[in-house]
């Protein structure tokens, strides 16, 4: 006990430093997030397509967070994102329309149906995660689908009234204060995940990710980081969902649908697991790609799309971000 303690002691001493270094902004990461508002000016007449970029890029920051740090293997992500749109979604058509307000009980929501689902899958392997994972989704889906007086069934919950966000910006046809609204939620979000990983919980949790069996002797409680950062990423999917429920302002049963995780993962991928930038990079790659290629050809875009994909993963096998920082890193 007393070498594993001391053991302990030595690595933080040695790593503060270094986590104190990396937790700093980099230059490049301000130019980033100062881009982001300056696409309200320049593509004003596609702030809604914007709206969704932001809110599937916090999904994304999710699954990041579970997958790309602390190795849970999930495609169950949407269960936590259709719980969080289905609470905003039936506080607003109950006269709860406030944004803040669904936000906080959706994510809290999302977060105590990860929690309690997490015993579950975290006692399995890799294999077992993905096939539990997958499972809940796929309840809850048919529970939404079934039933039809709380959740609308296929058509949906209506009369989704949102109220004015801070009682003085309403939401528009247009999308602006959609626009404002979801890159706000998705920066706050982003910096509080990046303070996480750079926290003493993020890098044990790259130990646990890195050798799982090692990090006891350390005296880390494993189970306890694994299903914190797991309740954690619910938390931060049921704010996706909700988000979407709020500027949309419709909720269907198509939030639980298995497309959406799939979809979630090949975002991960393209953009760089384990980066948190990678889930913001990918989703703008992924959706904006789709977008333009299903405008050319919508009839073939889904072959357009994989053999793009394809090429990526080929020439950038740790991820767009994560190639451009080895990239940087052999240059230095």
């Amino acid at each position: 006990m007393a070498g594993a303690w001391l053991a302990e002691s030595t690595v933080a001493r040695f790593d503060r430093s270094g986590v104190a270094r990396a937790a700093r902004w980099h230059p490049a990461e301000w130019a980033f997030w100062l881009l982001a508002p300056a696409a309200y000016f320049a593509f004003p007449h596609h702030l809604v397509f914007v709206s969704q970029i932001a809110i599937t890029a916090l999904f994304c920051v999710s699954l990041d967070l579970i997958l790309g740090y602390a190795g849970i293997l999930s495609l169950g992500q949407t269960a936590f994102f259709g719980v969080g749109a289905y609470t905003a979604g039936l506080l607003a058509s109950h006269g709860v329309g406030d944004p803040l307000l669904g936000l906080l009980a959706a994510g809290a929501f999302a977060a105590i149906l990860g929690f309690t689902t997490g015993f579950l899958v975290l006692r399995g392997a890799d294999l077992t995660r993905l096939v539990v994972t997958l499972g809940v989704a796929m309840m809850l889906y048919e529970a939404a689908n079934k039933l039809t007086s709380l959740t609308g069934g296929v058509d949906g919950i209506q009369g989704i009234k949102v109220e004015a966000l801070l009682g003085r910006f309403g939401f528009d046809l247009y999308g602006r204060t959609a626009f404002w609204y979801s890159l706000v939620m998705l920066f706050t979000l982003f910096w509080v995940a990046r303070r996480l990983v750079h926290s003493p919980l993020g890098l044990s949790l790259r130990g646990i990710h890195a050798n799982a069996a090692r990090m006891p002797a350390l005296g880390t409680p494993v189970d306890w980081r694994l299903s914190a950062i797991y309740t954690i990423g619910a938390a931060y999917a049921g704010v996706a969902g909700a988000l979407l429920a709020q500027t949309t302002q419709f909720v269907a049963v198509d939030v639980l649908a298995f497309p959406r995780s799939a979809d979630l993962l090949l975002i991960l991928v393209l953009g760089g697991a384990g980066t948190l930038y990678g889930a913001v990079v990918g989703t703008i790659v992924f959706l904006t790609a789709r977008h333009l290629l299903s405008d050319v050809d919508p009839q073939y875009w889904q072959f357009w799309m994989g053999a793009l994909l394809v090429l990526i993963v080929m020439f950038a096998r740790d991820g767009l971000v994560g190639s451009v920082l080895r990239l940087v890193r052999r240059i230095r």
